[in-house]
Parts: structure tokens; sequence; C-alpha cells
């Protein structure tokens, strides 16, 4: 039997890489879709002095950060830097329109994850209406992501 040479390992492991990327992708938009409606029904148990139900929201809130979204997100982003290196894309431009719109949607998570603590301590700063116009942001960034790692238009 024949030896396996490291480029032939290479692709292996970028397929392997690759799918748990998309796997993980799954798992961080999936938070990112849920946890701002979180934040929404947060600010309407609060506004609605539901203190109870508010409390509820905290934990749930708590939950989603620490089992779905951050740990996806850095396996998202260990996983495509990976991809990036083994693939040797780093040169192409399409590369780094999805880092930057990547990048947009990380600093969209902390946002997220800092407005769920204002919550969390009483003190929101958006209107319930602001707030569902913010529960786009995620699926705009993920489309133009989809459309440059698939079309690769530059």
């Amino acid at each position: 039997m024949m030896p396996i040479d490291l480029g032939e390992r290479l692709a292996v492991a970028y397929n392997w890489y690759l799918a748990a990327h998309i796997i993980f992708v799954i798992f961080w938009m999936a938070g990112l879709f849920m946890l701002p409606r979180y934040l929404v029904y947060h600010q309407e148990a609060l506004a609605a002095g539901r203190v109870d139900e508010a409390a509820e929201w905290i934990v749930r809130e708590g939950k989603i950060r620490a089992i779905i979204l951050t740990p996806a997100m850095i396996f998202v982003w260990l996983l495509g830097l990976a991809l990036a290196t083994i693939g040797q894309h780093w040169a192409e431009a399409w590369l780094h329109g999805k880092l930057l719109f990547v990048l947009g949607l990380t600093g969209y998570h902390g946002w997220a994850v800092g407005y769920a603590k204002k919550l969390a301590a009483g003190k929101p700063t958006l209107t319930g209406k602001q707030l569902r116009m913010l529960n786009e942001v995620p699926a705009i960034l993920v489309t133009l992501i989809v459309i440059l790692v698939v079309v690769k238009p530059f």
C-alpha cells in the first residue's frame, strides 16, 4: 500500500475542515437569529413590568450564548482560518470581502451579547422597533458572505 503524500492529506483535511466550518456556521447563524429575538421578548417583558419573565429571558440568553453562540463563533473562525491557509486563499479578493462581513457578524455578536447584559441590568437603550430592525443584520451579512463564497464575483 502506497503512503498518502502531504498534498493528499491536506486535500482530505480540507474537506473535513470545510464540512465542520459549514456546520458551525449553521449553529452560529441559528444563535444569531435567536438571540436578538430573545432580546425583543426580554425588553417587552421589562417594559410591561413582568419581572419574573424578564429573569427567565436572562437565563435563556446566557444559555444560548454559552452553549451555542460563542463556541460556534470560535470554531467558525478557527476552521475558516485553517481553510484559508490550507486552500491558499489569502490572496483571493472574495476572501477579503468575506472576512470583512464575518468581522461584521462578529461585531454584531458582540453587540447582541452587550445588549443582553444591558437588559439584564434593566437598562434598555433601544426601542422594540429598533431591536426588530437590527434582527435583520445577520441575514443580510450571511447573504453577502454566501454570495462571495459561492459566486466569487471578484
